[in-house]
């Protein structure tokens, strides 16, 4: 009976011995198994979380790079409309300039037709026409110029008879201007002047000729001497080079320089303009 009891134990340990390495062997596989899985969940939140990192990081730089677009239109349209104002300005101050220039450009087309208009005032009250006079007016000033032909022999200060009759539509001239002063300036070439003791240079004969002029027009032809002034220049004031004898025949000459009063003149101008 013992035996029986005995044997009867026996097999049945050995059927729980069995059962408990077959149910460690699964607790082992299925340890395993979710080893595995954590190991593999494991990997994959790490790669989320770089990418967590990684789209924080862009978010970042979206944000702060929509910020500095948001800054640089409101830059730009600062920018803009200081351009378009400074644009304005440009073309205010283009459309003044050309305004000046237009406003100088007619100064200049009526300061041309009244000198002109002028100049042949002159010519045409005195009787002028000889090419060898010239009338011109410049600065509010008229000059009128003689070649030395007309007025005096080579090497001398005698005033010519011819001279005489062309001096007298000059002192028309001047004496129609009571209040202006007149310059009578003598200019000779740079031929050295040799022909006379009484005379040391071309200076001396330019003044010569100056003031026997000027003593044709007090003493002949009724000029007050009031309105003279005596002036040589010499040879220093050529209107060509002397290497000619042409040239130097254009440089001997004498200049009358009629000064008015700024007011006088005007009121010529205008008087002039209004006969146009």
């Amino acid at each position: 009976m013992r035996k029986v009891i005995l044997m009867f134990s026996l097999a049945a340990l050995t059927l729980t011995s069995c059962g408990t390495k077959k149910k460690i062997a699964e607790l082992e596989q299925k340890n395993k198994e979710c080893q595995d899985l954590l190991n593999s969940t494991t990997v994959k939140l790490n790669l989320c979380l770089s990418e967590k990192d990684a789209l924080s990081q862009q978010n970042d730089y979206l944000k702060k790079n929509n910020s500095d677009l948001i800054s640089a239109s409101k830059d730009m349209t600062i920018l803009s409309t200081k351009g378009a104002q400074n644009i304005e300005k440009a073309l205010e101050t283009i459309k003044e300039k050309d305004l000046k220039i237009s406003r100088m450009q007619d100064a200049l087309t009526k300061k041309d037709s009244v000198t002109l208009a002028l100049v042949t005032s002159l010519k045409s009250s005195v009787g002028i026409s000889d090419p060898d006079i010239e009338i011109n007016v410049e600065k509010g000033v008229v000059f009128i110029s003689i070649a030395d032909k007309l007025l005096f022999k080579s090497g001398s200060y005698v005033v010519s008879d011819r001279a005489k009759e062309v001096l007298a539509k000059v002192a028309k001239v001047i004496n129609d201007k009571p209040t202006f002063e007149c310059m009578v300036e003598g200019h000779t070439d740079n031929v050295p002047f040799t022909g006379n003791a009484v005379l040391l240079d071309n200076w001396d004969l330019s003044v010569k000729r100056s003031t026997a002029i000027i003593r044709v027009l007090t003493k002949d032809l009724g000029v007050k001497p009031s309105q003279l002034i005596a002036a040589g220049r010499g040879e220093f004031i050529p209107l060509v080079d002397n290497k000619t004898a042409e040239n130097r025949a254009t440089n001997r000459r004498t200049r009358i320089v009629v000064l008015p009063k700024i007011d006088e003149f005007y009121e010529m101008i205008e008087k002039e303009m209004k006969k146009q």
